[in-house]
């Protein structure tokens, strides 16, 4: 077996070094890493953390659908405080996933007191 510091085995590396001219005695040694790199996918994420989320949009759906109702309702009536109300609970339902629902629901509402401040008090 040959030694750590003997070049036994190596003898095809010292011919390419004498032809290009290196220095003979200089060995590398490079190692490659065990795993494979990770790649970062954002789509995979662990079991638990998808039914997690699937709670959450279901409430999120809930609220946004109230949020819309109450939104549609401010158009009619009270529109400024039902307004307000649609505006924020739209922001529950976006934060809990319902981001179309509470779009509109946020839109209907601002929509509703704009209508409430300018528009109505003219008729």
């Amino acid at each position: 077996m040959p030694d750590q510091n003997s070049n036994e085995g190596y003898s095809h590396d010292f011919q390419d070094r004498e032809r290009t001219g290196t220095p003979v005695d200089y060995l590398e040694e490079t190692s490659a890493e065990i795993t494979p790199p990770m790649t970062y996918n954002a789509t995979t994420r662990p079991v638990t953390s998808d039914v997690e989320r699937d709670r959450e949009v279901v409430g999120g759906k809930g609220i946004g659908i109230t949020a819309l109702l109450i939104s549609i309702l401010s158009l009619f009536v009270m529109p400024i405080i039902l307004g307000i109300v649609g505006i924020v609970l739209g922001f529950v339902a976006r934060s809990r996933g319902a981001s179309a629902l509470g779009t509109w629901a946020i839109s209907l509402g601002a929509i509703s007191i704009i209508i409430g401040i300018f528009i109505a008090p003219f008729f």
